[in-house]
């Protein structure tokens, strides 16, 4: 009879259940496991770092809506890709780390990179077990993969010891797992439904919260047909941008701080009241503001603030009760309320108050000036990933998204690091789109080395660093640096060419459009490398109060 290794189980397993893509950093004891991978039809790519392995393999199970895996080495591989671990957690996005580990008869005795790994991964994600026989990777797969999709998506960790990855069993002994079928979506109790229509017809100035959560759904059919029918302005967190397009006549993200502060009662459709909207709290917002709220969680309810109404369930199907409930309802938000005048009104006094930044010719440039530039020169299909401080914030006022699933950036967890893993992710998943990185020079710092395996994949990666020469603000005067500064000019595009790219440098504001027009013209990886002024910044803000890389420019 014919014989199976751990190895080829592992990879047949992954397979079966959905998981078409692998990125990793291989070593001891893994290698095979990447190996039977690629035989058995998954796409494996071998990364630079396990972070950004780790966080490649988060934003593609984003991307696809399954799990998707990262393969790291044991010991220090582990507790690397435990970064991506904690953020996929945090994120809700589904991911298995799979790690090696020494030989189990060698615990305890000092092996090569032994380490609690299943320990050390528990808190931070969903589910974490070890595999300790070969005929057990199956079931241990379907577990895994099941907790990360199932209720709330997040992470899981399976640990594979070496004689588990080299051991053989015969074929016919294999006990295949079920495969794991799509979750179910659960539905909203129908008194909830009426409930949270009752309490927005009541208000004087609603306010629709468009999330994640309803991207990750696949919900923005309904979610457009839920704004469009009802007629209440919306606002969306950084990664609900584009579940309604950016450019639709009821996005308020220009006027968010008077949006947030001044409605009465807020739609929060899978969104959370944690610090990306200010715990839900004053001054942000009214003291007085009454909540509705869609979540996958029944634990994510009156987080911070009391939920008035609670429609438990997925937004995909609950928002589809919505609009089926509001067939036999007249009501929508009229368009000639104090409310409406009032954020038109915020609107134009911020584009205003910007406009002088985008017109400010000086050289270096500001970031105003630098995204007047990049954002006509943006496909409007692209995959959009923004990371930094002032770069990822001020432009995701600036660059528009209009497709649900179109912007990636540090997310929940506030992470640094994450541009060129999430990058290579969205190029793997979609080879058919434009993928188009704008970061700061920190930003880029942190996982820079992954040009290499974007150049080696042939990824026509476009990389704009907005180079301030620090981190959220560079340095100009004389004398040793402060702890926040770097090198400022740093000539990052050169990167990209010791690679077989392209790399342009910019400094003058009268280049910048002509070098963008080149870059997204070229064939394969380029780096533009934009010199902006150290002292660039945000415009000012009307509450510093939590004011961060994940708050807006608009007030």
């Amino acid at each position: 009879m014919a014989k199976i290794s751990g190895a080829t189980l592992m990879a047949r397993a992954l397979k079966q259940q959905g998981v078409d893509y692998m990125f990793g950093v291989v070593g001891f004891p893994v290698v095979p496991i990447a190996y039977a991978a690629e035989a058995e039809g998954i796409t494996y790519v071998g990364m630079r770092n396990e972070q950004s392995a780790s966080y490649a393999a988060q934003a593609a199970g984003y991307l696809t809506g399954r799990p998707q895996a990262c393969l790291v080495v044991s010991g220090p591989g582990v507790v690397h890709g435990l970064a991506g671990l904690a953020n996929a957690q945090s994120n809700c996005w589904p991911m298995i780390l799979i790690g090696g580990a020494s030989p189990t008869d060698n615990n305890g005795r000092g092996a090569f990179q032994e380490e609690r790994q299943v320990l050390l991964a528990s808190p931070l994600c969903k589910y974490a077990h070890g595999v300790e026989r070969v005929e057990r990777i199956p079931f241990y797969v379907e577990q895994a993969v099941r907790r990360a999709l199932y209720g709330r998506p997040g992470a899981t960790y399976l640990d594979m010891p070496d004689e588990v990855i080299t051991g053989e069993i015969e074929d016919d002994e294999v006990e295949p797992a079920p495969t794991v079928a799509e979750p179910p979506r659960g539905l909203a109790q129908p008194d909830s439904i009426e409930a949270a229509l009752d309490a927005l017809e009541s208000a004087e100035r609603p306010l629709v919260i468009v999330g994640k959560g309803m991207s990750w759904s696949r919900a923005e059919d309904e979610v457009r047909q839920f704004i469009e029918r009802t007629q209440v302005p919306f606002l969306a967190t950084p990664m609900g941008k584009g579940v309604v397009s950016d450019d639709h006549p009821l996005s308020v993200g220009a006027a968010r701080s008077l949006a947030l502060a001044e409605a009465d009662v807020i739609f929060l459709m899978g969104a959370r009241l944690n610090w990306i909207l200010h715990f839900g709290l004053p001054p942000r917002f009214s003291k007085d503001v009454r909540v509705i709220q869609l979540d996958l969680s029944p634990e994510e309810m009156s987080n911070n603030v009391q939920t008035e109404v609670a429609l438990v369930g997925d937004g995909k199907a609950v928002t589809g009760q919505l609009n089926d409930a509001l067939e036999k309802r007249q009501w929508f938000c009229p368009s000639d309320t104090p409310w409406r005048a009032a954020i038109a009104e915020k609107i134009e006094a911020n584009l205003a108050a910007v406009a002088p930044m985008i017109a400010d010719n000086s050289t270096p440039m500001n970031y105003f000036r630098a995204y007047d530039d990049i954002v006509p020169r943006l496909p409007k299909n692209a995959i959009i990933i923004g990371e930094g401080a002032n770069t990822m914030d001020i432009g995701r006022t600036q660059m528009p998204n209009f497709g649900a699933r179109e912007r990636l950036d540090s997310g929940s967890y506030g992470t640094m690091g994450v541009g060129l893993g999430f990058a290579i992710a969205a190029a793997t998943v979609h080879p058919d789109r434009p993928v188009v990185v704008v970061q700061g020079d920190s930003a880029f710092g942190f996982s820079g080395m992954e040009v290499e395996t974007a150049a080696r994949k042939g990824m026509p990666l476009k990389i704009i660093i907005l180079n301030n020469g620090g981190i959220a603000g560079g340095y100009e005067g004389d004398g040793a640096l402060p702890p926040h500064a770097l090198m400022h000019g740093a000539r990052y595009e050169k990167i990209a060419e010791a690679f077989g790219g392209t790399g342009f440098y910019v400094e003058d504001p009268a280049d910048l459009g002509p070098t963008l027009d080149k870059a997204m013209a070229a064939d394969g990886l380029v780096i533009v490398n934009v010199k902006i002024s150290a002292t660039a910044g945000k415009k000012p803000q009307k509450y510093t109060w939590l004011d961060s890389g994940q708050s807006t420019s608009m007030n």
